[in-house]
């Protein structure tokens, strides 16, 4: 198979994690690399036997015996909650998620002082939230673009540095929001985050360098491309990179290369507030997903029908792939009343392709464009009884992978699966 990225073509939720288990079911692989995000990911799988498990931070590879999780140095890590995934996953069966599981030493922690200040901030917003998961995670990546101190997993190494780091970060919490909620006791935190570094091997970032020569590895996402943090749609964005960037940074430092796998439902969802265009009342009260609904801190789960062309604004933004998975073609099946929007019309004409700003990192830019989309109106046609090929010719780029129901089996390859060379499939903006 050769080493491969998956990535989320929309706003999340379209069926990574079961995508990913598919591949380390059917191909021999070493490890699954998390690469971004952290503990707020929710990447569902189902086994034929009816298990199921919410990966948030180990790979969702984990059922198959054998596959390693890393989590790299873009991941952030939350011990607690990951601690309490592994406990699930024994319940399951999997006894051994935590002696398969590396941690980069410069990964970032998501502590609950990180998780007290999102929730805050986000109560703060009123009815202007952003739709956070109310982890930390924001918190975690803000926190350490100010301060140098910021914990990261090598410190549950060195208890004394661990204990001023995470000092210095509860008296932040208290500092910035005095009238925020209870928070664990330094000592206490300090303690389960010594013995997280007793438990789980922490190593550097040439431990990788051998995953990647030691076999088939498969990078596993986290959100999707439309919330990334510079090419989403400002400010409904989540704090983090979740194009293929940092996966082929990783890649590069190695000198090895992946191809890219993204990843779609034959319908659109979204969790949260934020531009929806072609959100459909009717298909959210008629597709509920079993695994998503109403949160406190995310909102609303929505639903709305295929969008081309948000989904050609993240192959622009992130320069193409090398083939396509398309999940829930059951309910495509089951629900002819579907439909893909090929254009938008805007209060300034008709278009089908937004600009995708040349590489520029601009958030004010990224704030217009989700004004406009406010404005926008989809511009429909039929998805039609043969969706994959509706899809290929909307989106200019081959179907590799289908998915006709949340178990393993229910996974087809409808082509090699990729090109012996990468890239060579690939759109480019």
């Amino acid at each position: 198979m050769g080493h491969v990225i998956v990535v989320d073509l929309g706003f999340g939720d379209a069926g990574k994690g079961t995508v990913v288990d598919h591949l380390c079911r059917t191909s021999p692989v070493a490890a699954v690399v998390r690469f971004n995000g952290g503990a707020q990911a929710a990447h569902n799988v189902v086994t034929d036997d009816g298990r199921h498990h919410t990966f948030a931070q180990f790979g969702s590879g984990t059922f198959t015996p054998g596959v390693r999780t890393h989590l790299s140095r873009f991941m952030l890590v939350d011990p607690l909650s990951l601690a309490a995934e592994a406990d699930h996953l024994r319940s399951l069966g999997v006894a051994d998620a935590l002696d398969r599981l590396t941690v980069d030493r410069d990964a970032l922690l998501t502590t609950p002082y990180h998780r007290a200040a999102n929730r805050a901030r986000e109560r703060a917003r009123g009815a202007a939230r952003h739709g956070s998961c109310g982890m930390g995670i924001g918190e975690t990546a803000s926190y350490a673009l100010t301060h140098d101190d910021a914990p990261r997993a090598g410190d549950c190494l060195s208890p004394a540095r661990l204990r001023h780091r995470l000092t210095a970060l509860h008296n932040w919490y208290r500092e910035t929001f005095p009238s925020g909620e209870g928070v664990p006791d330094v000592d206490d935190c300090a303690d389960a985050f010594t013995a997280f570094g007793g438990r789980v091997r922490i190593v550097g970032g040439g431990h990788l360098h051998g995953l990647l020569r030691s076999g088939d590895v498969v990078f596993e996402g986290a959100q999707g491309v439309l919330l990334d943090e510079w090419h989403g749609f400002h400010p409904y964005t989540t704090w983090s990179t979740t194009t293929f960037a940092n996966a082929e940074t990783l890649l590069a430092e190695a000198g090895a290369s992946a191809a890219r796998l993204g990843v779609l439902r034959t319908y659109a969802t979204r969790h949260g507030p934020g531009p929806f265009v072609t959100e459909d009342a009717a298909l959210t009260a008629t597709l509920p997903d079993p695994h998503n609904g109403t949160g406190p801190w995310q909102g609303a789960f929505r639903a709305g029908h295929l969008d081309a062309v948000a989904l050609r604004y993240a192959l622009d933004v992130t320069g193409g792939m090398d083939g396509l998975a398309v999940t829930h073609l059951d309910v495509a099946g089951a629900r002819p009343d579907l439909r893909v929007c090929l254009a938008y019309d805007l209060p300034d004409g008709r278009v089908e392709r937004l600009p995708s700003g040349g590489g520029d990192l601009d958030l004010d830019r990224q704030a217009a464009l989700t004004g406009r989309l406010l404005k926008a109106r989809p511009v429909y046609a039929p998805l039609g009884r043969r969706p994959v090929e509706t899809i290929e010719d909307a989106l200019g780029a081959p179907v590799v992978l289908t998915s006709h129901g949340p178990a393993a089996s229910a996974k087809r390859a409808t082509r090699q699966p990729f090109s012996r060379n990468p890239g060579t499939l690939r759109r480019t903006a």
